[in-house]
């Protein structure tokens, strides 16, 4: 084995022996760095990660549900009382007299909802008109501070050439909260 090793010292390549073993120990060396350390340190790194957009994700949906709830309070607080619906559509029928419109038979009634506490309250029946009465009447209906939609509006006939009125079927809906007990002022005011 001694000669061996003496021969071995004797070619020309002997002098990179020893900085082939330097190279094959730092090879081992960070082997077991990049298994046992950084690898774990990455493990650790991705969980903290993957932690972070779930904490992330779940802050998101619950600011997302402020918001919600917050729209939902504001929503609720333009709808009428289901006590207000008939003073409602008498408002409604003044609003038409000061617009010389003229609404001879507006029927009136509530429905349920699926929403709970909720129901909508149609209000339908003729109305005759000129022109632009009847535009000054809906724009007033459109931007009342009650939350009204016009469901239905179809021409049934319009008058002569000399008088110009037309006739509207009409049919408007409001959406009203119903009375749950609850005091005005147990809810948030917007």
């Amino acid at each position: 084995m001694k000669h061996r090793l003496l021969f071995l010292w004797q070619h020309p390549f002997a002098p990179l022996i020893p900085w082939a073993g330097v190279a094959l120990g730092l090879l081992f060396v960070m082997f077991l760095v990049q298994n046992f350390g950084v690898a774990t340190a990455r493990a650790d790194r991705e969980r903290l990660e993957n932690e972070w957009s779930a904490t992330r994700q779940a802050l998101m949906y619950h600011r997302e549900a402020r918001k919600a709830k917050n729209d939902l309070s504001q929503v609720w607080a333009v709808l009428s009382a289901e006590r207000d619906f008939t003073p409602l559509a008498l408002r409604i029928s003044d609003d038409a007299k000061q617009s010389r419109v003229i609404l001879p038979a507006l029927s009136y009634k509530t429905e349920p909802t699926l929403v709970v506490n909720t129901s909508k309250g149609l209000l339908q029946g003729l109305m005759t008109g000129r022109y632009e009465d009847l535009r000054r009447f809906i724009y007033g209906l459109e931007t009342a501070k009650e939350l009204l939609f016009i469901e239905d509006l179809e021409l049934t006939r319009s008058g002569g050439v000399q008088d110009a009125l037309l006739t509207f079927n009409i049919r408007i809906a409001a959406y009203l909260r119903g009375d749950t007990g609850e005091s005005s002022s147990s809810r948030p005011a917007q």
